[in-house]
């Protein structure tokens, strides 16, 4: 059995942050949890690279965009190690592989009729990297903006190149009706329908006015789309092109888990696109919720991009994991809290879970050596536990087949309930103190029993403590179905190991607030590191435009002691002739970079708002060189 899951691969236009994490994390669990049922699993993540939103972040950065790409990619790779996710492959848009087969594919497109050149004329998000109709941007007085990410769109109007989308609507409504599973959760496959129902307009799939993307072979003066680019990731990354054995063992996938926000790419266009090739479509589309901090779409410019590795440091990576789809019902939009996270650590993991396995191994050790005792013949409380386990692991593979990792969870916490009850009604300190070892034997092994169950299906959210429940029972073979279908896995006589308790209890009132910690320590500097900046003031002497570049300029300042060359994006704000004479603030002290072959040492200070850019300059005359303090 095959199992192939992805996520989408995340634009480097910034760090990773928690809500990438989020993603990649369900990811993990799924393809966990796919092992421990006995398949064969291909899990791919990676980052998209390309494009024009891409492009300016390199340059405002002062960097060419592949050695950005590089530093962004390897970022993501990190986080990801750091946070133990099993990805099997890792793909960069920027792969040689993955260049040629979106060449090949596309060129497969244009072959089979469903490419045309004409030209486009709309509004363009560069964030989002999304074309918009008219109908579909929000005017707000004189600003049209995305309805996606709410922030000014473009006009565009370029030579592209087309791909018939239009064609595919009603064979696209079909397989949603033959495939009424294909996008989940329900509310979101129903927001597809709606957009296939209204009819589908031809896509741009090329653009022309900057060159960071795949070339079109056929008219390299077009790059490919981004979002073909990306997308056409979940083939190449298996072969298609180059390893077709491989390719037909993994393809199609069986899921494709994305936020919500790229739910038209990846449950319509995506699609129509392998319609086009004729591959056979995804099992899968599902379409998660945003993770939100304090109510907020999780952004940069918000300052809410929180970093998993300050509550992983804190709190563990599997309570993290747990918190993550315990609280936050998957499928739905979720809010992080810090304080929710901490309640459910010390009350699901430390109270429920932890010590009740704190209690059994202590009474173990205390009462039958280490040893763990031999059970005998059980009574009605006994077989009532083993009754509510097989229900409980019945309902529980049967949500998380499902995709309901949330009620899978829930459903397990209420057994965990079941079993502490069985604990406390068994009075096994009772029985200890009037020498019924017989009986406290049972008692005793019945509920590692179930706690080793509950260990290997917790296994694929929290696999660290596992390994540790694994460890005290002697449990050391691979955790399968088969240790799940039977009872009586443990051995009696193997030697049981009492330890600290898999988890701390954290005081509530000694909490911050994710405000008032990672938000405040990730945005605030101190007086030492701002001194390391060297803020001078700079007199333009020369300002030329860069051929062939619409965004670039070439300055020469006049820093008093010395002349610097500079390169600037801000073409399109300022002509060279309103640049020379202009004092203006450039940090002195920058690492050297090349833009399109130019040298830059150093970079201008501006303040931007929407489509409005403005140089920082001084009021009144100062000498060129003044340090700013």
């Amino acid at each position: 059995m095959k199992f192939y899951i992805t996520t989408p691969i995340y634009y480097v236009n910034s760090e990773p942050h928690i809500g990438s994490a989020y993603t990649t994390i369900i990811a993990d669990i799924i393809a966990r949890y796919k092992r421990l049922m006995g398949y064969e699993v291909f899990f791919l993540t990676g980052t998209d690279e390309h494009g024009q939103k891409v492009y300016q972040a390199a340059q405002q950065a002062g960097k060419e965009p592949k050695e950005f790409c590089d530093e962004l990619a390897e970022k993501f790779k990190s986080l990801w190690k750091e946070l133990e996710i099993t990805n099997d492959h890792f793909v960069r848009t920027t792969d040689d592989y993955h260049v040629r087969t979106v060449q090949i594919f596309v060129e497969k497109m244009i072959e089979n009729g469903d490419v045309y050149k004409g030209v486009y004329k709309g509004w363009y998000c560069i964030p989002c990297e999304t074309y918009w109709n008219e109908d579909e941007v929000i005017r707000d007085g004189s600003s049209v903006l995305c309805p996606e990410c709410k922030r000014p769109v473009k006009w565009l109007e370029e030579e592209n190149y087309f791909f018939r989308l239009s064609k595919y609507r009603d064979a696209l409504l079909k397989h949603y009706e033959e495939h009424p599973d294909f996008v989940e959760p329900d509310f979101r496959k129903n927001e597809m329908l709606k957009i296939l129902e209204g009819g589908l307009k031809d896509l741009s799939i090329t653009r022309t006015t900057f060159k960071w993307g795949v070339p079109l072979p056929r008219d390299p003066s077009h790059v490919i789309y981004v979002w073909v680019d990306a997308l056409i990731n979940y083939v190449s990354a298996i072969g298609y092109g180059w390893d077709e054995e491989t390719f037909k063992k993994w393809w199609p996938a069986n899921v494709h888990l994305i936020g919500k926000e790229i739910n038209r790419f990846h449950s319509i266009v995506w699609p129509a696109m392998l319609m086009s090739v004729g591959l056979p479509l995804p099992e899968k589309v599902f379409a998660h919720g945003w993770l939100t901090v304090n109510g907020q779409k999780i952004s940069k410019s918000l300052g809410n991009a929180i970093d998993p590795r300050y509550f992983v440091n804190k709190y563990g990576n599997d309570v993290v994991r747990y918190y993550l789809v315990r609280e936050i019902s998957f499928g739905k939009d979720g809010d992080f809290s810090e304080e929710k996270l901490v309640g459910r650590l010390n009350s699901d993991l430390a109270n429920d879970y932890g010590n009740l396995l704190h209690r059994a191994t202590a009474m173990v050790q205390k009462y039958f050596n280490g040893s763990l005792p031999r059970p005998s013949e059980g009574e009605g409380i006994d077989n009532w536990l083993k009754e509510r386990y097989f229900q409980t692991k019945d309902e529980y593979l049967k949500l998380m087949d499902s995709y309901k990792l949330t009620e899978a969870l829930e459903k397990l916490w209420l057994f965990i309930a079941d079993v502490n009850k069985y604990f406390n009604d068994t009075q096994p300190w009772v029985l200890a103190k009037e020498n019924k070892m017989d009986r406290l034997g049972t008692v005793l092994y019945n509920t590692l029993e179930t706690i080793l169950k509950v260990a290997i299906m917790t296994s694929p959210v929290m696999p660290d403590t596992s390994e540790k429940v694994f460890g005290r029972l002697s449990f050391d073979a691979k955790p399968s179905l088969e240790h799940l279908e039977e009872w009586g896995v443990l051995k009696p006589g193997s030697a049981v190991k009492h330890g600290e308790p898999l988890f701390q209890k954290v005081e509530v009132q000694n909490l911050k607030k994710v405000v008032e910690t990672v938000i405040v320590e990730e945005n605030t500097i101190t007086i030492d590191e701002f001194s390391k900046v060297d803020l001078r003031v700079a007199k333009v002497v020369e300002a030329e435009r860069i051929p062939n570049s619409r965004k670039l300029i070439r300055l020469v300042v006049d820093l008093g002691s010395e002349k610097r060359q500079i390169v600037a994006g801000i073409a399109e704000h300022y002509t060279p002739e309103e640049l020379v004479g202009k004092n203006i603030i450039v940090v002195a002290n920058l690492k050297p970079a090349k833009l399109m072959g130019y040298e830059s040492r150093g970079m201008l200070l501006a303040a931007k708002h929407g489509e409005t850019l403005r140089l920082l300059t001084v009021d009144g005359d100062i000498a060129p060189g003044a340090k700013i303090s």
